[in-house]
């Protein structure tokens, strides 16, 4: 028996799934726990819906990704720093400060858990961040450290 599965079932399938079980499986545990629906003409075709809407949104999001990406590799996002006179930072940056500059200079919002830091900033100087956007899209941002 085809059923199509409604949520993520262990050792059997993801969610908008179509899998094949027995009958029984399907008709005493899946339907009544309401894992899965029949996979009816109906249904079938809700479902081919369902992935078709979910491929127009992913593309649309996978263009704005690409959007901001190239804005970010644009230049190098300016971060003022307190410092002495040897050039050493009082203090460090972090990635909510780099997560501010973006959205100051660049207009994009950034999360700032998605930004990891890749150097020890403690210096005046030019470093690298990478940002992580999901599903395995994930770029470097160059970020310059300027004494304020």
């Amino acid at each position: 028996m085809q059923v199509i599965l409604i949520q993520d079932v262990d050792n059997l399938g993801g969610k908008n799934e179509l899998v094949t079980v027995k009958n029984g499986y399907a008709r005493n545990y899946l339907i009544p726990q309401k894992f899965a629906i029949e996979a009816n003409p109906s249904n079938l075709k809700q479902l081919q819906e369902h992935l078709k809407v979910k491929a127009k949104k992913e593309a649309a999001m996978l263009a704005e990704i690409n959007k901001v990406i190239a804005v970010l590799k644009e230049g190098a996002v300016k971060i003022g720093a307190k410092t002495g006179t040897t050039g050493k930072i009082f203090g460090s940056v972090t990635s909510l400060q780099i997560s501010r500059a973006i959205r100051d200079q660049k207009g994009y919002e950034i999360d700032r858990k998605r930004i990891t830091i890749l150097d020890d900033v403690k210096e005046l100087g030019t470093y690298k961040a990478s940002i992580d956007f999901g599903s395995g899209h994930n770029t470097e941002l160059e970020f310059e450290v300027v004494s304020e």
